[in-house]
């Protein structure tokens, strides 16, 4: 989220992993969020983030991890005055789930570019639409808007995670129609209804009516306004997301007319994926990105147009398949664990450009610069220009100081690496220098998670791990304090990771894994 008064004033938000902000001087991020207590431990998901537009020392966070009942408290809206170096908190009469589905859509938190004492806020759950005129102190729902969302990822899900309705997803504000000080009248809302999901006020929010002649059939992730042609952006999904996207369309609302036009950059019989990542160049508002969020095979795409979405062309394109030829170069040194140490064949490539794409922007004060988020890592450019003039542009990870991570278990052996780490989704590291990034996870197997290790204590070199794998083993085993690993057998019936330990020596291993009972082994797992 770029502040779109201030020069290199820009935040991110994750799921489970706080908030951040962009220090220009380091091309670092500073974490925002760390004064959440464990007490309090869902506000450290946040599912919307505003910058004021007005008074950029002004910032917002709606915070809340599960609308389900793995998260026990009510979620909050955070407000700083001080761009998150501390923050005052309202909590809210119903939960927010910034690792729900539907996350990516957004910005669901919005702040008035013409009056910023005003703020909406999309809430899940059937809760409706929300709005404080007090810069975020109180709130109080907006009680005639028509629609609070139906669409659920899958209804049959009892626990409530699944099924949740998704809500109202984004609030995008037409500040033409608005003088400083005064509320701005025009504001488009996006709901999770797949017949009916843009709404509008002419009249600062006192009425609503669904935009007429929008398509449907699709959920909209993304309402970007750009001001300059009057036209109102518009990617369509399938789907909620993250994850999964469906079929996809782009399309585009001459907001004086009321004239809609696909400008979608592939037939929709081509897509698999849902569109999402929908962002304008504010210093040349013709040039229009998207992703294609949910391809995960064999990569994400990214899509740029120069002429508002009447021509389009892509970060990739096949030559003879499954051949590629990139528009981009792609440096990891600063997180080489970004190859995911893999040898994959064509078309699919190391490290790839992402997936998960809900999020792309383009700095609103530098058409070089683009960031987006993908489900590994924030990457970005600073010469993305050159897509234009026929020449490749240069993504790198631009995420350090950037700590999202799901820290299973932490174990400090007497010698070797001082940290060894169980992760979630990037499987752990052997941490040699604690000041470094790792060059790559444990691998030889490659666990999608660890939930467990251990080392032996009176023989750190003998270290065991456990985890979560598609297919394979779910155990492993080094001898050398965790630097290289082979795996073990599994006992029959075993569904997931679980809880490992070792005994002192090294000679025996005890696991408790997901699917059946507590088994030992003598050696290395080869009998249980």
């Amino acid at each position: 989220v770029f502040n779109r008064k201030e020069k290199n004033l820009a935040y991110a938000r994750t799921d489970i992993g706080g908030a951040y902000r962009w220090q220009e001087s380091s091309k670092t991020w500073t974490p925002l969020l760390d004064s959440v207590g464990w007490d309090d431990w869902g506000h450290t998901g946040v599912v919307g983030l505003a910058s004021d537009p007005v008074d950029p020392n002004r910032v917002y966070a709606a915070v809340g991890t599960y609308t389900n009942s793995w998260d026990p408290k009510n979620g909050a809206v955070m407000r700083s005055s001080d761009r998150g170096a501390s923050w005052q908190r309202t909590v809210l009469p119903f939960k927010l789930g910034g690792n729900m589905p539907g996350r990516g859509m957004g910005e669901r938190l919005a702040v008035d570019p013409n009056k910023n004492s005003v703020l909406y806020l999309g809430a899940p759950s059937g809760k409706g639409l929300w709005r404080s005129t007090d810069s975020g102190v109180t709130w109080s729902q907006v009680a005639n808007f028509p629609n609070v969302g139906n669409y659920q990822q899958d209804p049959s899900d009892s626990s409530g995670y699944a099924s949740d309705n998704q809500g109202i997803v984004w609030v995008t504000f037409d500040e033409r129609t608005g003088t400083s000080g005064s509320a701005t009248q025009t504001v488009y809302v996006g709901v999770a209804d797949l017949q009916n999901s843009v709404y509008r006020s002419t009249d600062g929010g006192a009425t609503w009516s669904r935009l007429a002649g929008q398509p449907t059939g699709y959920l909209a992730h993304k309402g970007v306004l750009d001001t300059v042609n009057g036209y109102l952006d518009l990617a369509y999904s399938g789907r909620g997301g993250p994850y999964a996207g469906g079929k996809g369309r782009l399309w585009r609302d001459a907001t004086a007319t009321g004239t809609w036009t696909n400008i979608s950059p592939v037939a929709e019989a081509d897509t698999y994926y849902g569109f999402s990542g929908l962002t304008v160049d504010r210093q040349k508002p013709g040039t229009v990105m998207a992703t294609a969020y949910s391809s995960w095979w064999p990569d994400t795409q990214i899509f740029r147009s120069t002429d508002s979405g009447a021509t389009w062309t892509k970060a990739w394109d096949y030559t003879s398949y499954p051949n590629r030829a990139n528009r981009y170069t792609m440096d990891v040194s600063s997180s080489p664990w970004l190859t995911w140490g893999a040898n994959p064949s064509p078309p699919e490539q190391t490290p790839k450009l992402g997936w998960m794409t809900e999020s792309l922007e383009i700095d609103p004060f530098n058409s070089n610069r683009m960031m987006y988020g993908t489900g590994a890592t924030v990457y970005g450019t600073e010469n993305l220009t050159n897509w234009d003039s026929g020449g490749q542009f240069t993504i790198r990870p631009m995420v350090q100081g950037l700590e999202e991570t799901a820290v299973n278990d932490l174990a400090s052996p007497p010698s070797g690496a001082p940290l060894l780490s169980a992760l979630g989704d990037v499987g752990g590291f052997r941490h040699t220098d604690l000041t470094k990034v790792p060059s790559m996870m444990f691998t030889s197997p490659n666990f999608t998670t660890t939930t467990s290790l251990d080392f032996a204590e009176t023989n750190p070199n003998t270290v065991v791990r456990a985890g979560n794998l598609d297919s394979g083993p779910h155990i492993a085993f080094s001898t050398d304090n965790g630097a290289n690993w082979f795996a073990g057998s599994d006992p029959s019936g075993v569904s997931g990771g679980g809880t490992v330990a070792a005994a002192a020596d090294g000679s025996r291993f005890v696991w408790s894994p997901d699917g059946t009972g507590v088994q030992y082994t003598t050696g290395f797992g080869s009998s249980w």
